[in-house]
């Protein structure tokens, strides 16, 4: 599907008329407003890594690996650092309320962009059903009086206000909840830390690593159990990409982007690497309470720590409210740059007198609202699609940003050379070996059992909204030719 040179001129002309007004400087259509501070980018580009998956969904993948959990997670780790670089890259060049959606299709074609753009739309939207139910479960059980759809719809709504009410309302938002998590994660890894140096009252039997050697040994299910963890943990890495969604509406987003994608390594490497390898080493991998109470409330009832589980509980629902506000600014946003681009309705680029794309934060959680009611009416069938159709649009993501980096290098050496401030490591080489990891996945995805429903489910979809991303290139192309031919 290659692009003629006629499509580069014309994404680079709406992509520009997108940049121009989305970052406030003069254009034919109202602005997004500015109004993200550094503190607000600086914690979301922290607390993006942070999910709810990881307190709560981790312990399925230490019950398929074992230990070697540790290996799933350093390779799907370093495969977000090297697709969060390449995006870095793009990004602090360009930035962009679309990011990735719209550098493919200024460099792969108006289809890679339009069908990226959809699929990462339909993603987050699901999401705001998933976590919204999370966040009902648990309010629930503290409030049983109040049913829990009634939790779900209460939770939808507040978010829906906060993000219609201004951008600096879903940053402060996310900063004091981002902010929550990432002093949870931290105190739980210095708690746990102690624990296992045995300076703690009563943690001198957690000293050494005897947990990551015992039990069946360091790959108690065998090397292929590493596959079939990174399985179930890639996914949870999804929301690193978002602020370089939002640097669009900050005063200074170049500088923003280089910040965040600079610090990802860290950033993984703690929270991620460094929390689950205390959890292993306070509890065997096949200990009952990892499934029962989860790996953090299991690690900390170990410890002693007293009400380990309901303080979990409260940083659960932080968690769970930070993915959905974050969901919604996301869904919307990438809404918001479709229609810009001409590949959504036009009414979801229209911004209010607060700065905001009102229409496409309706239309987000309009679908997510219809999502949660098909969660609790068909959980086993219409709500079980929804959630396969989307799983795999992770990969589909990182491979279009691969693909689209190596062709927006050229373009950025030759047209902005002055903002090339952040570079791939060992480009080509390293972006053509991350692609072949992702596409490894992938076909490990059809060979598992377990994900193989997922990715053809999601395949399915995803052939859809290309084959109508197709159409809508050609159908313009064909309407571009025709305008010429009249003129000429």
């Amino acid at each position: 599907m290659g692009m003629r040179p006629s499509n580069v001129t014309e994404s680079a002309d709406r992509e520009h008329s997108e940049h121009a007004t989305s970052t406030g400087r003069p254009g034919d259509q109202e602005p997004l407003k500015a109004g993200l501070k550094n503190r607000h980018l600086s914690m979301i580009a922290i607390g993006g890594v942070i999910g709810a998956g990881l307190f709560v969904g981790s312990s399925a993948g230490i019950a398929k690996a074992g230990p070697g959990i540790l290996i799933s997670y350093l390779v799907a780790g370093l495969l977000v650092v090297l697709v969060m670089r390449m995006l870095g890259e793009m990004a602090a060049a360009d930035p962009s309320s679309g990011s990735f959606s719209t550098y493919a299709d200024r460099s792969l074609g108006r289809w890679a962009g339009f069908t990226i753009g959809w699929l990462y739309w339909w993603f987050w939207v699901v999401v705001l059903a998933v976590e919204a139910t999370a966040a009902a479960t648990i309010l629930t059980s503290w409030v049983p009086a109040i049913p829990q759809w009634t939790w779900a719809l209460l939770v939808m709504v507040l978010l829906t206000v906060t993000n219609l009410a201004s951008v600096g309302s879903y940053g402060e938002f996310e900063f004091w909840f981002a902010g929550i998590k990432v002093v949870a994660i931290a105190a739980f890894i210095v708690i746990a830390g102690l624990a296992v140096l045995g300076v703690l009252p009563g943690s001198e039997a957690a000293t050494g690593a005897g947990n990551l050697t015992e039990h069946g040994g360091f790959l108690p299910n065998g090397p292929g159990a590493i596959l079939s963890g990174m399985l179930l943990v890639v996914f949870s890495f999804m929301g690193s990409e978002i602020v370089t969604l939002a640097a669009g509406e900050s005063a200074n987003p170049e500088k923003m982007v280089r910040r965040a994608t600079n610090s990802v390594i860290w950033r993984i490497g703690t929270f991620y690497l460094g929390s689950i390898l205390l959890v292993v080493m306070l509890l065997p991998w096949n200990s009952k309470a990892l499934a029962a109470d989860g790996p953090y409330v299991a690690a900390l009832n170990e410890i002693g720590i007293p009400h380990a589980g309901t303080i979990m509980d409260v940083i659960v629902v932080t968690a769970v409210l930070s993915c959905l506000n974050s969901g919604l600014y996301t869904a919307s946003r990438m809404a918001f740059s479709l229609g810009r681009r001409g590949d959504a309705p036009k009414s979801f680029s229209k911004v209010n007198k607060r700065g905001v794309p009102a229409i496409a934060i309706w239309s987000s959680v309009a679908f997510g609202f219809v999502a949660v009611v098909f969660n609790y009416t068909s959980p086993d069938t219409v709500f079980e699609f929804l959630l396969n159709s989307s799983g795999a649009v992770a990969l589909f993501v990182w491979l279009v940003i691969c693909l689209s980096q190596l062709r927006m290098r050229k373009i950025i050496e030759r047209d902005m050379p002055e903002r090339h401030t952040v570079r791939m490591w060992l480009y080509p080489y390293l972006t053509y070996a991350t692609i072949g990891l992702i596409l490894f996945v992938i076909g490990y995805m059809f060979y598992d059992e377990e994900g193989r429903q997922q990715m053809v489910m999601s395949v399915a979809v995803g052939a859809v909204v290309l084959v109508l991303g197709i159409w809508l290139q050609r159908k313009h192309t064909r309407r571009d030719d025709e305008q010429l031919t009249t003129k000429g």
